[in-house]
């Protein structure tokens, strides 16, 4: 039986707060800025965001009486002491800010944050229950081990040195390689960075997380086009939007409280266009809405542009000044997109593609959403491309109200891509090559032979490690034909789900087959329940063993995030780790000990002690940060400076996150005078440089000092006798320099005549050294300050992208389809040999399924997307008893067509088929949200497999209360030709009455 929602409400409900307390200047700023678009009532209904609102109105009488005006200071009720702390909810990407209150170390109830300019005191369903997370009654609360086939409880000393050791064993049986470490985007900054160079220390490039399988298809694709990989504007700035285009985004549900500043933008005429394959809650609020086939999203895209150019309206100074190779792009989408070759590719008729044109044309400047639906596929870096090449084109790049607002998926996952466990990078990207390595030994303050000595070899120090995707081939796949010298023995699952991973059925092969496999994490996940499940007898290693170590959540210590906007933002710890849960840099220090490079692992962190035990502090970890990743800009938002912001959140104006003139913070002195809101990277330089932040990427209206920019020169000065740099007369605001130019170093600075203006001290540090390497700062703090110019040069964006597999993107049809004579026309890449360490296949599945005509079998499109209800794998928000309540049963969306043909109803069972074998059990949802050719599954879900519960297989007490059949146990092989990306919003199945 479901359990009903419990009250958040102490006991001392009723008293009201003083006129000078801060919650009141909050509401005064809330209703101001939220009650404009609160009466459209039937929107926040249906994407969820009523429930934030309402419950924030709600929450308002049960506010206790305040002492002081500070928010942060403990204020005695009675015999006990409630305290309020600020934290970021802890499942999108927005950053939605809330108060907890909390009364003698309990978590009683939270508070609206009116004051955020982010979240305005709105959440959606999902954050107006964070307070579940402070009791956790389905979390895993002890260290546990599978024994015969049931999780027992063990200690925490012997779960560390028994895993100690079997790492140990397999190092030197397998070598560093053979140990694989799956991060988390639920990680903090700090938690995200210390495991990057937890895994460095260890002497490994295998470490991942869940950006590999969300949005690395966007980081290497757009940073490709311009320089980095990230947002270009913020959720706020959508307010200057005249057109705002989402493709492969259902923000509604996905990202529901963005919508709060569209809506401000639809009041002030701009116009919402919505293309995907399913007709979705953000869809309903759209001026335009087209429907389109699955993965063809640069076939549409293409199409729009073929009109643009067609009827001359792309921005020719633009292009000319700034962007390289929309040439060459030209010729060809005139001669390959024509209108009929489009509707064919997309289904999309002429006069619909023309009057998206037309409505991106007479509306600038215009933005454009993605998420995961255009990710999410083996050409995904060449779709999101594409949308870069269309806002190039229209000259809304570096523009207010323009930009790529690319909607990343959990909290952290843009701080985790930025400076956490990434395979192919150290933190802030910089590259796996000597001088990165030299770089970072430097910062951490140990020697380089000594980290270069804990690899298997000098080759596998530089070569990208294995990807999250393919981790399972890791275990499953030839030797001989992997490129490294062992397979895959042990799996940490360190804040990670499984079930948002394809090829369910081998990986619970993959999971029978290693000799060691570790969760560390709040809750068991789906990982516990799939490892305990019999599976086949012969894939069974005996010698295996699993672990449950119980991670604390984001609420039980403090530390950074980053939103999708580049805003970082500071949590404030609310209560003490709950049970023996233990904070993930805790354990990973602990681990560090034991496998003996504790003392390096944390050379330059205090410690803290929590609960009698150390624990590095978050703030050091930071302060580290500062120091190395100059790269992106994460040199400037010291613990200081975000704590300032968190503390005066008001001070910032709603549309420009910039600080409305000056105003001192009360703990720390610190004047926010010119600051943006979370001082978004990059924001250059030291702390003490007082760079405020840059809010739009390469925006040349704004000096560099102001946050503003241009493009970065990062791919050479010419390419073909063409020149790569920004053309003259195309600058930031103020640059002596009035061309382009390239990237800063010590070279350039002496020939500018500019190297004397540094400091002696400053000249030994930079001296043979580039912008990214100089830990002084000085030459960043001379080319911008003094002269107004960008350490990374001034350049032109890449309409070319010459080192991808499709320079010009090119429309590709995905592995599995139900359009063979499409396959036909528009194949896939090649296979490839070896790619991230393992043989990939392309062509070869392809043309096989093809020739099997497995779409005779398998006719429907299969695609997936989020709930409002739910946030990625689920474990977390499925174990919440207020958000269990609200969505009870994983379903599929099935046109009534189909379901008519199937003897199918509303409501009733279906099962799924796919091309693995795998068969899903599912409610039926019969709706024409989905065309008859498509059906659509959530991918929240997990708990059944292939018809049964799997619930016994939990450890007792920490099961989610809603279980049910996880799509990707069906998804199939497929992955993108440059990241890894895994193929999941297109795939193909077939559904019989069940």
């Amino acid at each position: 039986m479901l359990l009903t929602k419990k009250s958040s409400a102490s006991g001392h409900a009723g008293r009201e707060p003083t006129a000078g307390s801060p919650f009141i200047h909050s509401l005064r700023r809330g209703l101001s800025n939220a009650l404009p678009t609160m009466d459209r009532r039937a929107f926040l209904r249906r994407s969820g965001l009523g429930v934030g609102v309402g419950l924030a109105a709600g929450q308002l009488t049960l506010i206790r009486r305040a002492e002081a005006a500070d928010a942060s200071r403990p204020t005695a009720i009675g015999k006990g002491k409630i305290e309020v702390k600020r934290t970021i909810c802890s499942h999108c990407s927005v950053g939605c800010a809330a108060d907890a209150v909390v009364e003698n170390g309990v978590w009683v109830r939270q508070e609206p944050v009116f004051d955020s300019p982010i979240n305005l005191g709105a959440h959606c369903a999902k954050g107006a229950a964070l307070r579940e997370h402070g009791h956790g009654e389905y979390r895993l609360r002890y260290p546990m081990k599978l024994v015969n086939g049931k999780y027992e409880r063990i200690s925490w000393d012997t779960a560390l040195d028994e895993i100690t050791a079997r790492i140990k064993d397999l190092r030197q049986a397998s070598g560093p390689d053979s140990v694989y470490w799956i991060g988390s985007s639920k990680h903090s900054n700090e938690q995200a960075y210390l495991m990057r160079k937890f895994v460095s220390f260890f002497g490994s490039n295998n470490c991942d997380h869940q950006a590999r399988i969300c949005h690395s298809t966007t980081v290497a694709g757009v940073a490709n086009t311009w320089g980095y990989g990230a947002m270009t504007n913020s959720y706020n700035d959508m307010r200057n939007s005249k057109v705002a285009l989402y493709i492969g985004s259902n923000a509604a549900e996905a990202h529901p409280v963005s919508m709060l500043h569209l809506l401000h933008a639809k009041e002030n005429g701009c116009k919402v266009i919505v293309v995907d394959p399913r007709f979705t809650r953000t869809a309903a609020k759209a001026d335009e809405y087209v429907r389109i086939r699955s993965g063809s999203d640069i076939a549409f895209l293409f199409g729009v542009l073929h009109h643009i150019f067609k009827n001359g309206w792309e921005d020719k100074q633009y292009i000319n000044d700034r962007v390289f190779g929309m040439d060459k792009v030209r010729e060809e989408v005139l001669a390959k997109w024509t209108p009929d070759k489009v509707e064919e590719a997309c289904g999309v008729k002429e006069a619909q593609v023309l009057k998206v044109a037309t409505l991106l044309n007479e509306n600038r400047p215009g933005t454009i959403v993605w998420c995961m639906g255009q990710t999410q596929h083996t050409i995904g870096n060449a779709i999101v491309r594409a949308s870069c090449i269309l806002q190039l084109a229209l000259g809304n790049v570096g523009k207010s109200g323009g930009g790529t607002n690319i909607f990343r998926g959990h909290d952290n996952v843009q701080g985790a891509t930025d400076v956490g466990p990434n395979p192919d990078s150290l933190p802030g990207y910089y590259g796996l090559v000597e001088g990165s390595w030299k770089h970072f030994a430097k910062a951490w303050g140990v020697d380089f032979e000594w980290i270069k000595k804990q690899f298997a070899s000098p080759a596998m120090m530089s070569k990208p490690g294995i990807t999250l995707s393919r981790w399972i081939d890791g275990v499953l796949e030839k030797n001989e034909l992997i490129d490294q010298d062992s397979n895959l023995r042990g799996v940490f699952y360190w804040g990670h789900s499984p079930n948002s991973q394809t090829r369910g059925l081998e990986m619970k092969r993959a999971m029978d087959k290693l000799d060691l496999l570790v969760v560390v994490d709040p809750y068991p996940s789906a990982t516990a329940a799939m490892a305990a499940m019999p599976g086949r007898p012969e894939d069974l290693n005996p010698n295996r063993a699993v672990y449950l170590l119980p991670a604390c959540t984001q609420f039980e210590t403090s530390g950074s995030c980053t939103a999708s906007n580049r805003s970082l933002q500071w949590r404030e710890k609310v209560i003490e780790p709950l049970w023996e849960s233990r904070s993930d840099h805790m354990i990973m220090q602990q681990f560090a000990d034991r496998l003996g490079f504790g003392k390096e692992l944390s050379k330059n962190y205090k410690m803290q002690k929590v609960h009698g035990m150390d624990e590095p502090l978050p703030e050091d970890i930071l302060r580290e940060m500062n120091r190395s990743v100059w790269t992106i800009g994460y040199t400037g938002q010291s613990p200081e400076r975000l704590q300032a912001h968190m503390r005066n959140m008001g001070a910032f104006d709603v549309r420009t996150l910039k600080a409305k003139g000056s105003v001192k913070d009360k703990v720390n002195g610190y004047d926010l005078a010119g600051d943006y809101f979370g001082l978004p990277w990059p924001c250059w330089g030291t702390p003490e440089f007082k760079h405020p932040g840059s809010p739009n990427l390469y925006d040349t209206s704004k000096h560099v000092m102001d946050g503003g920019g241009n493009f970065r020169a990062n791919f050479g000065v010419e390419r073909d006798g063409q020149n790569l740099l920004a053309e003259d007369g195309s600058h930031s605001v103020g640059a002596d320099i009035t061309t382009g130019y390239p990237e800063l170093d010590h070279l350039l600075l002496k020939k500018l005549g500019w190297w004397d203006e540094l400091s002696e001290t400053e000249k030994k540090e930079a001296d043979g050294k580039n912008w990214k390497t100089d830990n002084s700062g000085g030459m960043i703090r001379i080319f911008m300050k003094n002269h107004g110019c960008h350490p990374f040069g001034n350049a032109k964006a890449r309409a070319i992208v010459w080192n991808f597999p499709d320079p010009i993107p090119q429309h590709r049809e995905p592995l599995y389809g139900n359009r063979p004579d499409l396959m036909a026309k528009y194949p896939t890449h090649d296979d490839k040999m070896a790619f991230w360490r393992l043989p990939t296949l392309y062509k070869t599945i392809q043309q096989k399924n093809i020739a099997d005509k497995v779409a005779d079998r398998f006719p429907l499109v299969l695609t997936s997307g989020r709930l409002v209800e739910y946030e990625g794998g689920g474990e977390e928000t499925r174990s919440n008893p207020w958000l269990a309540e609200l969505q009870q049963e994983m379903f599929i969306e099935i046109n009534p067509k189909i379901a008519a043909e199937k003897g199918i109803r509303n409501g009733g069972r279906a099962w799924v088929h796919t091309p693995t074998g795998a068969k899903l059990n599912v409610q039926a949802l019969v709706t024409e949200r989905v065309g008859p050719d498509t059906v659509f599954m959530p991918f929240h879900f997990s708990g059944h497999w292939q018809g049964q519960d799997m619930l016994a297989h939990y450890p007792a007490g920490a099961h989610p209360i809603v279980r049910g059949e996880a799509i990707n146990t069906g998804t199939t092989y497929g992955y993108d030709s440059v990241t890894m990306m895994q193929e999941t919003k297109t795939t193909i199945c077939n559904v019989e009455k069940a």
